[in-house]
């Protein structure tokens, strides 16, 4: 990884005081560094692997080009009342509350492995959701994959027994 790292900008007390938000827009506009991402994210993508799974917002972003390189599908995880079709929901714990995420029911088949990738992997909650969503529709989590670890938030270990990949630790 040559330029990404440099392409991610830090701002303080956003979206909320006491956060550090990490923005990547200066990455996804730099055609080079966000090439560079997805080819490297790609190589972390197992061959079986029939779908990739990809949480609202940014996380689509990195989803769909991701699906595109490797030749898989992509589905959508989003917030409640997002998705027009049937829908499985699954409720996590954030640190100030609840929040839910939603996925069609029919986006992952029976068996079918799949991987989820999101743009940070933060306190693992959002992520752990979307696994959880995966296996309500008796779907097979073979890798979670991340642009960005904040490792000081120890959000793997609510992902505990999954493959957990991530291209920058921060």
């Amino acid at each position: 990884m040559k330029k990404a790292p440099g392409l991610i900008r830090e701002i303080p007390d956003f979206p909320k005081q006491g956060i550090l938000f990490r923005d990547i827009t200066p990455l996804l506009g730099d055609a080079e560094a966000f090439d560079e991402v997805i080819t490297a994210l790609a190589a972390q993508v197992p061959a079986d692997c029939g779908k990739i799974i990809a949480v609202e917002a940014r996380g689509f972003i990195l989803g769909a080009a991701l699906a595109m390189k490797t030749g898989k599908g992509f589905v959508p995880v989003r917030k409640p009342g997002k998705l027009p079709a049937l829908t499985v929901k699954e409720e996590y714990q954030l640190e100030y509350g609840t929040d839910a995420l939603e996925m069609h029911r029919d986006g992952v088949l029976p068996g079918e492995k799949v991987v989820i990738v999101d743009d940070v992997l933060a306190t693992g909650g959002t992520a752990a959701a979307a696994c959880r969503l995966v296996e309500a529709c008796k779907g097979r989590v073979v890798k979670v994959m991340f642009l960005i670890e904040l490792t000081g938030l120890k959000g793997r270990g609510k992902l505990t027994g999954r493959e957990v990949f991530s291209l920058l630790q921060m």
